[in-house]
């Protein structure tokens, strides 16, 4: 008597298909869209810089290029982990406190690396595009600082509201031990 096919589903490993693991909808749409502008506008920036022929006072090229490239690259990285199966692999409070922190510290490196280049460009207009997109990618970055940080501060007062008195629950109540 062979039993194979009923016992089949539950013992043996069931293969599944392959996909590519990329997902969107671990971010909402408004996030999806700036963590996307900042990755096109810092690398718009970093390229434009990079066009730059020549310049007398290559300090504020310089810094805006290390800011840029930086920026382009974190931005990236952070997309990916958002959009790729590696979400599942890390701890999720941790990733949202570093996208926080790097979001909101790159972006204000952007903008002082933006003033600065714009302080001692040449006046080129290749110079000019640059730090007007160093200047769009700043504010990204901002507005998604901004972003998260209201959605972790409204999810804080909710959870307060949530567990505003709860004393007199009977879980919280002493046992009564009777002897």
């Amino acid at each position: 008597m062979d039993n194979g096919g009923v016992y089949s589903p539950t013992t043996e490993p069931q293969s599944k298909p392959r996909t590519c693991g990329c997902t969107f909808a671990r971010l909402s749409r408004q996030r999806l869209l700036l963590k996307a502008a900042q990755v096109l506008l810092s690398f718009l920036a970093f390229i434009l810089e990079e066009i730059v022929e020549s310049c007398i006072l290559c300090g504020g090229l310089y810094f805006f290029e290390f800011i840029s490239f930086s920026a382009t690259f974190l931005s990236l990285l952070i997309l990916i982990v958002y959009c790729t199966s590696a979400y599942d692999k890390v701890e999720k409070a941790r990733l949202r406190t570093l996208d926080f922190w790097v979001t909101t510290v790159v972006g204000v490196l952007f903008f002082v690396a933006s003033i600065v280049f714009a302080a001692t460009n040449d006046k080129s207009s290749v110079e000019t595009v640059a730090i007007v997109f160093g200047f769009l990618a700043s504010i990204g970055f901002l507005a998604d600082g901004i972003h998260m940080f209201m959605e972790k501060r409204k999810v804080k007062e909710n959870k307060s509201e949530n567990t505003g008195n709860t004393q007199n629950t009977p879980e919280n109540q002493p046992l009564n031990n009777q002897i």
